[in-house]
């Protein structure tokens, strides 16, 4: 899995502190940002927009990711773009596989049916059929690339939904890595960011027992 921050606001918490200087008529943005976040006026937090660039995530966790709908997304096409030719050398590119899986007494079997579906896929293709009929044949373990873009206020939404250990864990792994990654960019908005039970309240039903701490 490959994230990288390609762009965002400049400023971003300087400008979202000016946005709640106006609601309050305030000449001290800076505490007007603070007063306003520390009273759950959150809505400040959506004029700074972070933009992503992920590569390498499976379409099962693409189907997670996409249900935060306060977000945009542009995904390299399963329709004009074929799925490379499956070897040994490129598997772990092609396919994301599950530690669980790896680990297990099915891996051999999963790896061999796989490998069966994508070069019935690449026969299909190579018969003429469009990739765009092809690709229903393909697993959710098929990797993926995107660019994804969210404002500050949906973030925090996301971090604190995904980067719980009870989320699955290849999500929680491309939230942590963004989570990080806007920390070091803008540490005012992101430093307290991340799973409820970083602020002592965890909301799960079924709590995992191994709460974070605050970094």
């Amino acid at each position: 899995m490959k994230v990288e921050l390609i762009s965002h606001t400049a400023n971003a918490a300087l400008l979202c502190g000016e946005a709640a200087a106006i609601c309050t008529n305030s000449d001290k943005p800076e505490s007007a940002f603070c007063h306003a976040v520390d009273s759950g006026h959150t809505s400040i937090l959506e004029h700074a927009v972070f933009t992503f660039w992920i590569e390498g995530i499976s379409r099962a966790a693409l189907a997670q990711l996409t249900r935060h709908r306060l977000a945009s997304f542009d995904v390299q096409s399963q329709r004009y773009v074929e799925i490379p030719e499956l070897t040994d050398e490129n598997f772990d590119e092609i396919l994301i596989f599950p530690e669980s899986i790896k680990n297990s007494e099915f891996r051999h079997e999963a790896r061999g049916i796989i490998g069966y579906v994508m070069n019935l896929y690449r026969r299909m293709l190579d018969a003429g059929i469009p990739a765009e009929d092809a690709r229903y044949i393909t697993p959710q373990a098929v990797s993926t690339n995107l660019i994804l873009t969210m404002n500050a206020r949906e973030l925090l939404h996301f971090f604190a939904l995904r980067t719980c250990n009870r989320a699955q864990w290849e999500i929680r792994e491309l939230a942590e890595r963004m989570l990080a990654i806007c920390k070091e960019a803008e540490p005012k908005i992101f430093s307290l960011a991340g799973p409820p039970c970083v602020t002592g309240t965890c909301r799960e039903k079924k709590p995992c027992g191994h709460p974070k701490k605050r970094s």
